[in-house]
């Protein structure tokens, strides 16, 4: 695990558990529950989980602007607060039953408690920039509030394409940009925005967490149909099972081979899916070239990431820490 990974699961964890006490005790019961804090009586428990990488990213940005990483704390809470509300909100839209291997929070305690306690964090992310004596709270409270501008776009557009068999590779791109690297961009950049540091640096890093974002995605994508369930928490050919259209299975469907064409007739097909139709639908993904060039295609914005990281001005250290964690999280873990 990247050292910025850890510094913000020690600093970021207890400053989130601070902040959510402002909730009602019944939204903070569920938000306790999501964020881990908290088991689904209550008790308090050390089975805090997430993986922490948008907060180790704005601490980052913070250290980016020349400041100590503690100054980017509450830039750190509250993007990872946005992202918790997406969390919840994903889960009811998914119909996902597990994450972070536990119940989903609206199967715990109702869809309508899960929406609400999602809505909480994501205004009390921007009343902890709002009110913090920060130069630019204001701006940071912007950027994040564009950052979820477009991620509600994604979120909407990935809706949208559960309906449609013409999905293409491009639109899936632009649908990751918005739902995924918006709010990675916004992470990476958003501890320099709060500081005040010049617009030069923030873009920079902005820049260079799209890239992250998308190779983000991309890999998770792959992890969706390949990824084995200690490592995401979720059944193995997840996202074939509930026939999403990812980046490698729109790739796999827009690469004009007979497989293609199979995978496309199997998953439009009314019929349920059964274990071996879905083992079949993998090794069709692989077979029309999906797997291939999604993997092709997050190195190439890891590459991408990196090499807009090498046209700002910032510590050697910081600069090897964000190099680190956007290796880390496109490692392939299968």
């Amino acid at each position: 695990m990247p050292e910025g990974v850890a510094l913000a699961r020690d600093l970021v964890g207890p400053a989130m558990e601070a902040a959510i006490v402002r909730l009602t005790p019944e939204v903070r019961k569920v938000a306790a529950y999501h964020l881990g804090f908290a088991d689904a009586m209550g008790n308090p428990t050390r089975s805090r989980s997430g993986k922490a990488l948008r907060p180790a990213l704005a601490l980052l940005s913070a250290r980016a602007a020349g400041t100590p990483p503690e100054r980017g704390v509450t830039a750190a809470v509250a993007v990872e607060m946005v992202h918790n509300w997406s969390l919840l909100h994903d889960d009811i839209m998914d119909g996902d039953t597990e994450r972070r291997h536990r119940p989903t929070a609206w199967t715990v305690f109702g869809v309508g408690a899960a929406i609400l306690a999602g809505d909480a964090l994501l205004a009390l992310a921007q009343e902890l920039l709002l009110e913090s004596e920060a130069p630019q709270g204001a701006w940071a409270a912007r950027c994040l509030s564009a950052a979820v501008t477009r991620l509600i776009t994604g979120q909407g557009n990935d809706l949208a394409f559960e309906k449609r068999d013409d999905v293409t590779l491009a639109e899936c791109l632009d649908m990751a940009g918005d739902k995924t690297a918006a709010l990675m961009a916004c992470a990476c950049s958003i501890g320099a925005v709060h500081l005040g540091a010049p617009p030069a640096l923030a873009m920079g890093l902005a820049g260079f967490g799209a890239h992250v974002g998308l190779a983000f995605q991309l890999t998770d994508d792959l992890l969706g149909i390949w990824g084995a369930p200690e490592v995401t928490g979720k059944p193995v050919r997840a996202d074939l099972r509930s026939r999403k259209k990812s980046l490698p299975i729109v790739a796999a469907l827009s690469s004009g081979l007979p497989e293609g064409a199979e995978l496309r007739a199997l998953l439009t097909s009314p019929d349920p899916l059964t274990e071996q139709d879905l083992v079949r639908a993998a090794d069709l993904v692989v077979a029309a070239g999906g797997r291939q060039w999604a993997e092709n295609e997050a190195d190439a914005q890891l590459a991408a990431a990196n090499a807009s990281l090498a046209e700002i001005d910032i510590p050697t250290d910081v600069r090897a820490e964000l190099t680190a964690i956007a290796e880390f999280i496109t490692a392939r873990q299968w």
